[in-house]
Formats: C-alpha cells, sequence, structure tokens
C-alpha cells in the first residue's frame, strides 16, 4: 500500500504538468495579495536548501512518510521510509522515479512536474507560466494555490506558509482527477549546507555493468 501510494504520488506529480487554466480561474488580487505574493516570492527565491522529514497524506486516507532534501535550483530528493523502496530524484533536468522493489526506474522532464514550482531559478506567481488561483489567510498562516497556465488538464498546487517570519509547512497537490496529496515538512532546516552527491542518481544498471558483473 505504501508503494502504491508513492506512486500515486508520482503520477500527480506527472498530472499536474498538464494543469490548465481558464480566465476565471485567475485571481483578482488586490494591493495586499500582491504584497504578501511579492514577500513569498522573495522567501522563496533567497532559498538555497531545504532539509526536512515529512508527511504524506492523500485524500483517500493512505500515509508515507521519509526525508526531503531541495537544493535550489533544479535538484531534489525524496527518500521514502521502509516499508517503502523508493527514491524520487531530480538531478537538475529530469526528475526519477525509483522503485527499488519492482526495479522499475520512470523518468520526465523535470520542466513538467509541481516540483519545478520550489526548484526553478527564478519563482514567480504573476509572470511566466504559474499564475495565482487564491491566496488565503488564517491567523499565522498564508495558503497560495497556484495553477500552470497553458497545458491541456486542470490540477493546482497549494503552498501553505507560517506569517513573520515566513517558513515553508507544506504543500499540497491536487491532480486532475480530483486526488489530494498533502506533503507536510517536520524539523525542517533552510539554506544549510548538503552534500550535491545525494542528488546524483544511481542507476542499478549502469552500476552493475561498470563494475564488470
Amino acid at each position: 500500500m505504501t508503494r502504491l501510494f508513492a506512486g500515486l504520488f508520482f503520477i500527480a506529480l506527472i498530472l499536474f504538468g498538464s494543469a490548465t487554466t481558464h480566465a476565471d480561474q485567475v485571481a483578482k488580487l488586490s494591493a495586499n495579495d500582491r504584497a504578501d505574493i511579492k514577500r513569498i516570492e522573495a522567501y522563496l527565491n533567497d532559498l538555497t536548501t531545504v532539509s526536512a522529514r515529512f508527511l504524506q497524506v492523500s485524500s483517500s486516507g493512505n500515509y508515507a512518510e521519509g526525508r526531503l532534501y531541495i537544493s535550489r535550483p533544479g535538484k531534489m530528493r525524496i527518500d521514502y521510509a521502509p516499508p517503502a523502496k523508493i527514491e524520487i530524484v531530480a538531478d537538475g533536468d529530469t526528475l526519477i522515479y525509483h522503485d527499488k522493489e519492482l526495479e522499475q526506474i520512470s523518468r520526465i522532464d523535470l520542466a513538467d512536474t509541481p516540483a519545478n514550482i520550489l526548484l526553478q531559478k527564478n519563482i514567480g506567481f504573476t509572470r511566466g507560466p504559474l499564475r495565482v488561483r487564491n491566496i488565503s489567510r488564517s491567523p499565522g498562516i498564508i495558503r497560495l494555490n497556484v495553477i500552470k497556465q497553458d497545458d491541456p488538464q486542470e490540477g493546482t498546487v497549494t503552498l501553505v506558509f507560517s506569517d513573520r517570519p515566513l517558513a515553508l509547512k507544506k504543500w499540497t497537490i491536487t491532480d486532475a482527477q480530483g486526488i489530494v496529496t498533502t506533503v507536510s515538512l517536520l524539523r525542517t532546516r533552510f539554506s544549510v549546507p548538503i552534500d550535491p552527491k545525494i542528488f546524483k542518481f544511481k542507476d542499478p544498471d549502469y552500476e552493475f555493468f561498470r563494475d564488470g558483473s
């Protein structure tokens, strides 16, 4: 079940890559909205690395956890805790999903995943391919719901921040089928050194032949 859930999360990554919007889906932003979006953009663009434990739940009640590493721009690693034997690696260009138990590897263009929202060099929500669908606030919390502008299917990502000081706490992916996957960050460390080797995917087939086995 954990492996299936992690696989569904990967599918959600792909489906969001085909998100769409119509004119009435883009938020009409107030001056306060624009000020908060500008703060969020500046905060995210100032981040160099993120290291955290994560908890992942879906709208169907499935659960998984593990470790997350981000090095901007372009690099990410997700290691699921047992019993799952799954790793997801973004190496700067490609997002790689590796199911070690099934010995299956899938690769997709990083630009076609919601991970690229956080990994791209220059993050912006009022220009480029991303647009704000909604921004909402509750005491100490800001939620920013974004969509990709020019693709054929619908999906959204909501970034959730604590406020004052601003800090990324979690994100939620709603895919084209309406499945909601939430990733919450725990014991998060921002802008601390991370060994770049962990973002290099080791293809088991390549390692097998390189070793001459």
